[in-house]
């Protein structure tokens, strides 16, 4: 069944909005488009570097017969040692297993690669989207009826983020959600006032979906259909605006990586015989246009530097997108440890991975550079703020959010009361020092909705948990934390949108409770080690300050 959407909250989009563009001119030419750049290729606060690759050909065909012994890699120059090595179709799901939601995924396949295709109808002309959606159905009706690869399939507008259908192997389920979703001509392509608007919404859905997958610890191929960012011209926009667009731009990427998603960009315009179809600036200017993904900075950056591709100026967008989706079930995995142990923040390392066999490209992720852990929830300014629109984002979307497991039910003896047990594997402890105990904090957010999925209220507070007495004072903790929380629901309340975070870590689970239903239990994907099917009450955690 097709889920429902959302709609995206004025005050969350607006945290990315850039004023200075939003007052650029239609007038304006854009800028050529700025060098990709790279960053952060490891899992936070681990120095462990994590790659995915795919191996090409002369042809662009993927090769994937190589060996361990055939690739060499090297860090800033210094040759490193393979620590873990994954060939292809390692962990495609088996033919004895169906995926049909994200909950079956981390069940019964929790390393399996899987597929994220969305619609861009906010930056791509309405015929250009109906072409885009007429070569998708075409790629998919050649396909077998049960798929390889677990594929979820999103549209995004400026005023929505949907879901059309949660990973499945069925890709009649995709056909349906498909005919079942109408596209209305986006107008605001037609003025330079929506600048802004476009940009952040490009920014937030590349975030969004890196937040609600990081808890699949499989490949993500991302297959963005759409011309991703408008075009801009920088020189009219302030300093100050220009370094907090390109610094959002590179935490995006940032966040791909760490959740393993490797962005592909597919233009759907084709072969363009009208280039000022797309182009902002004056009519005898076409430099933004000729580049399909236009933009300072250029979309096509982001899929670069994730190690993605970006295909364009072809009219078989239905070969494009089969292209897309065999690269991603072509991907080598590697990890190591740098033999370079310093960490300096603001130095970039490159990556190189070169294989033995003549003739073959590795497209791969450039480097990386060391990152810091997430921002504590007191953070003020922009952590805050970002903070806050991850946290509206999960509590206000349709998508399954697998980063944290946890199980949440309404208590028996009072309507008001919230009973949680949230799995132990997925927290992080503080290490114990000076006497202190160790602990752990989370952030928790609900949301009510009434039978027409409307938004009602919000409720959310920051816990703080210590260890239990005689808790090693460092090294991993599996806990489990069974607490309550009150809470006050409206009255026309049928659902609760429930969202866990792990501050530390800033993974985010999600889990939709049944108010209708007394004795209903409301359960995060993420297969749970040591929860029981009912979580217990304990007594109430202290708030955080």
């Amino acid at each position: 069944m097709p889920l429902p959407c959302f709609r995206l909250l004025p005050a969350v989009a607006a945290l990315m909005l850039l004023p200075a563009l939003a007052q650029q001119p239609a007038q304006e030419a854009p800028t050529t488009p700025s060098a990709p750049t790279a960053a952060n290729t490891i899992t936070r606060n681990v120095r462990l570097v994590v790659l995915d690759a795919v191996v090409l050909d002369a042809k662009g065909n993927p090769v994937t017969d190589l060996q361990q012994s055939d690739f060499h890699i090297t860090e800033d120059d210094d040759p490193q040692s393979i620590r873990d090595f994954e060939a292809p179709g390692r962990f495609t799901p088996p033919p004895t297993v169906t995926i049909e939601s994200t909950a079956d995924l981390d069940r019964l396949a929790p390393r399996a690669p899987v597929n994220i295709v969305l619609l861009d109808e906010f930056n791509t002309h309405f015929d250009d989207m109906a072409f885009a959606r007429y070569s998708l159905k075409s790629w998919l009706e050649k396909q077998p009826a049960k798929l390889d690869t677990p594929t979820m399939l999103i549209a995004v507008t400026l005023e929505k983020f949907t879901v059309l259908r949660d990973y499945t192997q069925n890709k009649d389920e995709i056909l349906k959600a498909l005919d079942h979703h109408f596209v209305v001509d986006p107008w605001q392509l037609h003025g330079g006032s929506w600048l802004s608007e476009r940009y952040s919404t490009a920014l937030v859905s590349l975030r969004r979906v890196s937040e609600a997958v990081i808890g699949h610890p499989g490949h993500k191929t991302m297959i963005w259909v759409g011309r991703g960012f408008p075009t801009l011209d920088l020189s009219k926009v302030a300093v100050d605006d220009k370094t907090r667009l390109n610094s959002a731009v590179q935490q995006t990427i940032d966040q791909l990586r760490d959740a393993r998603v490797t962005l592909y960009t597919i233009d759907p315009a084709g072969v363009m015989f009208d280039a000022s179809k797309y182009d902002e600036g004056s009519p005898g200017d076409l430099q933004g246009s000729l580049a399909p993904f236009g933009g300072n900075p250029d979309f096509a950056a982001i899929a670069s530097a994730t190690g993605g591709r970006n295909l364009y100026g072809r009219n078989d967008v239905d070969r494009e997108i089969g292209s897309s989706i065999r690269d991603g079930s072509s991907f080598y995995s590697f990890s190591y440890r740098p033999t370079n142990p310093t960490v300096d923040r603001m130095k970039f390392r490159r990556i190189k991975v070169m294989v033995d066999r003549p003739g073959l490209k590795v497209v791969t992720r450039q480097g990386y550079y060391p990152e810091l852990g997430p921002p504590r929830l007191n953070k003020e300014g922009v952590a805050g703020r970002n903070l806050t629109r991850e946290m509206f984002g999960a509590a206000t979307s349709n998508m399954v959010y697998d980063g944290v497991s946890f199980a949440v039910r309404r208590s028996p003896a009072d309507a008001k009361a919230l009973q949680f047990h949230v799995d132990g594997q997925g927290l992080v402890w503080s290490s114990g020092n000076g006497g202190k105990p160790r602990s752990t904090r989370l952030i928790l957010l609900v949301t009510y909705y009434d039978k027409r999925s409307n938004e009602l209220k919000h409720e959310g507070t920051s816990m703080s948990f210590d260890a239990p007495p005689g808790s090693p004072t460092a090294g991993r903790i599996d806990h489990p934390l069974n607490f309550q929380f009150n809470v006050s629901p409206e009255s026309k309340a049928t659902r609760a949108r429930v969202v866990v975070r792990v501050e530390a870590s800033g993974r985010m689970g999600t889990a939709d409770l049944d108010l209708t239903n007394a004795a209903a239990v409301a359960q995060s994907a993420l297969p749970m080690s040591n929860a029981p099917v009912s979580p217990a009450p304990a007594p109430p955690a202290s708030p955080a300050p």
